[in-house]
């Protein structure tokens, strides 16, 4: 019973952490340019509230070394956002924070695409086989 509240205590303090980076970014309080346009989609803490993984993507869709680029700007405002987030929340231990890029979006599209693929073969074989 005793874990079941430590799972709920960490997700809590994530859903807090997930708002509070949001409003955080939202409001331009990142200066660096790659870190535009990025939405926090996810935030897991670790049981011990130590760590914070931060998955985060931008709204549009973009390429690989855009990625990067948002994840190495977000972790090097790591220790600004680390500040804030402790005078915002008042934790006794504001958690390490380390940045992903969250690729779940992009999992999906390409399923998408590939079962977009699978339905038009069918459909594709059709106009072949009148020939």
């Amino acid at each position: 019973m005793a874990q079941n509240k430590g799972f709920r205590r960490a997700d809590r303090v994530a859903e807090q952490l997930r708002s509070e980076l949001m409003d955080l970014l939202l409001r331009g309080s990142v200066r660096d340019p790659a870190a535009s346009n990025v939405v926090v989609s996810a935030v897991r803490m670790t049981d011990d509230l130590s760590i914070a993984r931060v998955y985060v993507r931008v709204l549009e869709e973009v390429d690989p070394d855009r990625q990067e680029a948002v994840v190495d700007a977000l972790g090097r405002a790591k220790g600004f956002l680390r500040r804030e987030l402790g005078q915002r929340l008042q934790l006794r231990h504001v958690p390490s924070l380390e940045f992903y890029w969250d690729d779940v979006v992009d999992s999906a599209l390409r399923m998408e695409a590939i079962l977009d693929e699978i339905r038009g073969e069918p459909g594709s074989a059709g106009p072949e086989g009148s020939q």
